[in-house]
């Protein structure tokens, strides 16, 4: 019985160690916060260890320098990385994106309607959802958003704050930051995927996922499937039970109708596509962003890399 036991202590602490590189504030904590509450990883067979980050930047460096196995970014970034020689992948989280946000009761009722306007961007000059509300406007109004009003790029939560205060006209954000404003006054003028798709892609491609090393994910094979399987297991919980959303309301700093909004925009952008079908909607919008962003946007290559997608096996 002794030995038996022994045995089973040493199979239990067999579980190999995933290093996950995350921002402090950002909504997949949501996700892993989850996890590890209702041990989903250890379920799978392992163990997620949460690594916190100021900065995109600096998740970007230690996943290169080798000290995290996961981070998450989007497959835009992937592409490039891989057209460069790196062998990184993709795997989606979520396809949630953000909108042109107006108070409710503005005067603002389209794009057209924003012409000398004073507009907050999230994200920067280079940010893909404003890229393509440039895009929109340029093909179906030929008004140039960026010359003809005044722009305020910042960050989101000064943004929102902006907004909230009647500073803005308007305000692109991120997700999160636009569900939040829905709940306190605010409505989505136009969304990223209404823009992606009147330019022509689908605009359903996910906007950000799970990000590691092909070669590291072949040689641990089983502990990347546990990692998928946990991450989903966890999706599957946030999209049916009310109560884990109230469990996770300290962690996310949001009540009542706030935190309703953001649940169900959560909700809203769980993939639900196969990697197939996700990699070609992603080619299709990388084409329209290649057009408007160009090289400072996508590198050389003006295609998708193969591979982007991570294909499980």
């Amino acid at each position: 019985m002794l030995a038996f036991g022994s045995l089973g202590m040493s199979v239990s602490f067999a579980a190999e160690t995933i290093r996950v590189g995350v921002l402090k504030f950002g909504t997949v904590n949501w996700e892993l916060d989850t996890i590890k509450h209702h041990k989903l990883d250890e379920k799978h067979g392992v163990n997620v260890d949460v690594r916190f980050f100021a900065g995109e930047d600096a998740t970007n460096v230690a996943m290169m320098a080798g000290d995290v196995d996961i981070i998450v970014s989007d497959w835009l970034w992937v592409s490039r990385q891989r057209s460069s020689g790196e062998d990184l992948t993709f795997v989606p989280y979520s396809s949630s994106v953000g909108a042109l946000m107006v108070r409710d009761g503005s005067p603002l009722k389209d794009l057209a309607d924003l012409k000398g306007k004073k507009i907050g961007v999230a994200g920067g000059p280079l940010d893909k959802s404003w890229l393509l509300m440039q895009g929109l406007a340029k093909q179906q109004l030929s008004i140039d958003l960026a010359a003809e009003n005044e722009i305020i790029y910042g960050a989101p939560p000064l943004l929102a704050e902006k907004a909230q205060q009647d500073e803005l006209d308007a305000v692109l954000n991120f997700w999160n930051f636009c569900a939040r404003l829905e709940a306190n006054g605010f409505h989505r003028l136009i969304s990223t995927s209404e823009a992606a798709k009147a330019l022509g892609a689908s605009g359903t491609a996910s906007a950000i996922g799970y990000i590691f090393h092909e070669k590291w994910a072949k040689a641990h094979s089983q502990a990347i499937a546990g990692f998928i399987s946990a991450s989903r297991d966890a999706k599957a919980l946030l999209a049916s039970s009310d109560e884990d959303w109230q469990r996770l309301a300290p962690v996310i700093k949001a009540e009542g109708r706030e935190l309703e909004v953001l649940r169900d925009r959560y909700r809203e952008g769980i993939p639900k596509a196969t990697a197939e079908e996700e990699e070609a909607d992603a080619a299709k919008l990388y084409a329209v962003l290649a057009e408007l962003g160009g090289s400072r946007l996508v590198g050389p290559a003006r295609t998708l890399a193969p591979g982007t997608f991570w294909k499980e096996k």
